[in-house]
């Protein structure tokens, strides 16, 4: 299809509209993540809707000593991909279009949730980033706007913002998108040597550990609600020849410490491996949080969850993160 490649928001606005819109906001750098997120929205829009792509490195969300200046910058191929992955327009803004009077003196603040883990990794950078998306927002008009989960933190505080600041825009996650080795897309896994992409598989090496020893305990509850805890139940798993120690699934179940820290041990003993590599993995955090406000959650958890990671590898830093859900309805 032909995507048209536009830098004002006049020009955006004077498009004529007659379904719903969808617009997926990037830095640029577009990879098959960034493509799942386009395929994802034009099918939200459907045949007669339009799907817009920005492409704006935004200088707030750099901190000091951060990459603003080293970001990859690959407008003709972005263009490209948007296009084969289904887009209508790529907004590609300079500078002075969003931040027409410099760096804006009032911003939106993120509040306590944007403090934690990234945000206290990287001071001022979740206020950098609502500011520029509430600017997309109001630029692009949306009736829909797609984020990306590996940006867990970033995608629970748009929404925040939309509830709280009443927005008129529906938002939609769409789920992480790896390689064949489970690392998660990102642009910059392109500054990795090959010996520190091979370290770097330890960020999703955890987050699976964690998720494999989670479904053998959810698994254990299923088998612990199957059959009253009785010494009825304990005859009835011998009887079809499990172990003395499968008797006492029950109990094993709902031990603690089980839970969400059975779940982080997992996920830690695979990180302090990854940190005695060569080149090794430099951690910044491993937490399992609350996704509703980012605070870590207790043993006595139920509900949804995020397993989260970042680290460092060499000098390029990685995040990443799976969804969880402790106590399924019983």
């Amino acid at each position: 299809m032909t995507t048209t490649l536009l830098s004002t928001a006049g020009e955006l606005h004077a498009r004529t509209r007659a379904g719903r819109r969808a617009v997926v906001m990037t830095m640029g750098a577009l990879h098959e993540g960034h493509a799942t997120l386009i395929r994802t929205a034009r099918a939200i829009a459907g045949p007669d809707g339009e799907v817009v792509v920005t492409v704006f490195v935004n200088p707030l969300q750099f901190g000091e000593g951060e990459d603003l200046d080293r970001y990859p910058r690959t407008l003709d191929a972005d263009v490209k991909l948007a296009g084969q992955s289904g887009a209508d327009v790529v907004f590609a803004p300079a500078v002075d279009e969003v931040y027409p009077g410099g760096e804006p003196q009032v911003r939106i603040t993120a509040g306590p949730m944007g403090e934690r883990l990234e945000g206290a990794s990287r001071p001022g950078h979740f206020d950098g980033m609502l500011t520029v998306v509430a600017k997309l927002l109001h630029l692009t008009l949306p009736d829909v706007a797609l984020y990306g989960q590996k940006d867990a933190q970033q995608l629970a505080l748009i929404r925040r913002m939309v509830r709280d600041l009443n927005f008129g825009v529906e938002i939609v996650g769409v789920p992480t998108v790896r390689e064949e080795d489970g690392l998660a897309l990102s642009s910059r896994n392109r500054y990795l040597s090959p010996a520190e992409r091979r370290t770097a598989l330890a960020l999703s090496g955890a987050l699976f550990a964690g998720q494999d020893r989670h479904a053998a305990q959810e698994a254990l509850r299923a088998r612990a609600r199957e059959v009253p805890a009785t010494r009825a139940r304990a005859e009835a798993l011998s009887a079809i020849g499990e172990s003395r120690a499968a008797a006492d699934a029950h109990a094993v179940a709902t031990a603690v410490p089980g839970g969400p820290a059975a779940v982080r041990a997992a996920a830690r003993q695979v990180l302090d491996e990854a940190a005695r590599l060569d080149p090794p993995l430099m951690l910044d955090y491993l937490a399992l949080v609350d996704p509703s406000d980012f605070t870590e959650i207790g043993d006595d958890f139920t509900g949804e969850a995020v397993l989260a990671v970042a680290a460092r590898v060499g000098t390029t830093r990685l995040i990443d993160n799976v969804p969880l859900t402790f106590g399924a309805a019983s």
